[in-house]
């Protein structure tokens, strides 16, 4: 966009700002040439958020306005003439109207319904509704709402009492605009200012947020060139800002600093985890965690301890004691078991029950990938799954992260799995992710599986599939029962297992030989 054109905010454009300044800015000024095509996955939660608003759209007759393709301003007259003709519900309308400095600012509300009041159209005036395919009312959703409802006010000069969230499920949310107003009005400010000094907003790389934008590897290379401390462990936005006021810029600059000088912005227990990490990752090797215990000058129930006192009075703020006694809870069995599930969240599905059976006396590597071709067979493969690990009744059961957990507990629910089978069987769960977290501190820029297990040196079969993109493959395959997808989900499943396996197997080395 070049310096004569006046800026247009979308809804969809200030959505972009709440969640990443840098991504909203690109969208407009950015090369094309360095944006990603969109991920399998992010395509299919639009055709997903797509089919869910035609569904919720198809409860009641609607009339939507017509006009060209990304016409707005003629697709503002349309939905104008609908709104003026007294249209009991409009769908996909366009809202338009420009500021005083004369950006323009566009909305498109799913669904406007007509209720009585009076308005400059008679008596009536419209309500908004946004139709998402989220679980829980988000704060941009209500942001986006209220950015709506303010464009409408001006468009029929009255202010509707409410706009409406329709969620996953039917599920409808009333948007007080009492507060969320004024929280949109200030990041609108924010936003149009950013934009129009076109000056590009910081690098920052937020795991959580970044993942799915089509922007994150020219964020990303930026980040790594500048060796940038979002991309360490724990360094949030507001940590972020905490640092840069104590004059840490580097990753090297934490790792030489004080508990002392770090506990001034951050609690005691991320202080002392985030200097380890800094650590950890300016010297490039995996670092034994220790207890660290806080000052007791800020915990007066600790001048009961007299050793603690002393080393209190002596200035020191922390205390390398013996490795975490947690390093204990880690078995080598002559039967271990790891475990990996892929599921379709969509449907509520848990479709793959990935097992490897590592047997030492034998030195043998089973995988028994227990796959429901069909959604109507995850029973089934629910009891393969127990029938199999009953057989080796003593193997504990490894596994990353917590979904394992919860979703064995969901399928003996479901299935009304006798409790003398499950309640043996959980306590054999071990979550290695959690021994990661709890023991180690490791050079890693997340503490994902990937990211782990090539620390380690360990690669999956196929490099660019991902465990969301395993959720499009199965999909797909339902549709057009290509084997060959099913057959790329069981690789990608038995190389979690065989990382999960690696990464246990290198903490238990660990262990031995120490910090």
């Amino acid at each position: 966009m070049t310096n004569d054109k006046q800026l247009l905010l979308t809804d969809e454009l200030l959505l972009d700002y709440k969640r990443c300044r840098r991504r909203a800015f690109l969208d407009i000024y950015g090369d094309p040439s360095e944006q990603e095509q969109p991920q399998d996955f992010l395509l299919k939660l639009r055709q997903d958020s797509l089919a869910h608003k035609k569904a919720v759209l198809a409860l009641a007759p609607h009339q939507k306005p017509n006009y060209p393709d990304r016409d707005w301003k003629a697709g503002a007259q349309a939905t104008w003439n609908l709104m003026q003709q007294g249209t009991e519900r409009i769908s996909q309308g366009v809202l338009l109207t420009k500021t005083v400095e004369g950006e323009t600012l566009v909305s498109f509300p799913d669904l406007l319904v007509k209720q009585p009041g009076r308005s400059i159209f008679g008596d009536w005036l419209y309500v908004p509704t946004k139709i998402k395919l989220g679980k829980r009312p988000k704060p941009e959703y209500k942001i986006i709402a209220a950015f709506c409802t303010q464009i409408l006010a001006v468009v029929q000069r009255i202010w509707p009492t409410t706009a409406w969230l329709i969620l996953r499920n039917q599920k409808v949310h009333a948007v007080n605009l009492d507060i969320w107003i004024p929280v949109m009005q200030k990041l609108v400010g924010e936003c149009l200012r950013t934009l129009q000094q076109q000056q590009e907003p910081e690098v920052f790389i937020s795991r959580q947020k970044c993942g799915l934008c089509q922007w994150y590897s020219s964020c990303h290379a930026i980040a790594k060139s500048q060796k940038h401390l979002s991309l360490l462990p724990g360094v949030t936005p507001r940590r972020y800002q905490d640092l840069q006021s104590l004059g840490l810029t580097t990753v090297e600059s934490i790792a030489a600093a004080s508990v002392t000088t770090l506990e001034s912005v951050l609690s005691d227990k991320i202080a002392a985890d985030l200097l380890q990490q800094a650590q950890a990752t300016a010297q490039n090797r995996a670092i034994l965690r220790h207890h660290y215990y806080p000052n007791p000058k800020n915990f007066q129930f600790l001048n009961n301890f007299p050793d603690i006192r002393e080393i209190a009075a002596s200035g020191e703020n922390l205390l390398p004691s013996t490795p975490n006694p947690d390093i204990n809870f880690l078995p080598t069995a002559d039967v271990e078991i790891y475990f990996d599930i892929e599921a379709e969240p969509s449907l509520k599905l848990d479709y793959l029950l990935g097992v490897l059976v590592v047997e030492r006396h034998s030195n043998t590597e089973t995988f028994y990938p227990l796959l429901a071709e069909q959604p109507i067979a995850e029973e089934s493969i629910w009891q393969q799954f127990l029938d199999l690990v009953w057989l080796y009744p003593d193997a504990p059961i490894f596994h990353f992260a917590s979904y394992e957990v919860e979703a064995l507990k969901r399928l003996a629910k479901l299935y009304h799995t006798p409790s003398q089978l499950m309640q043996p069987l959980l306590p054999r769960l071990i979550d290695v992710h959690q021994q990661v977290i709890n023991t180690v501190t490791l050079p890693v820029e997340s503490y994902s599986l990937k990211n782990l297990a090539r620390w380690l040196g360990f690669e999956w079969r196929d490099r660019d599939i991902s465990g969301s993109q395993c959720v499009c493959l199965y999909s797909q395959w339902l549709e057009t029962g290509n084997r060959s997808l099913l057959e790329i989900i069981r690789r990608y499943n038995e190389d979690d297992c065989r990382a999960t396996y690696r990464l246990k197997q290198w903490l238990v080395d660990f262990y031995r030989v120490g910090d």
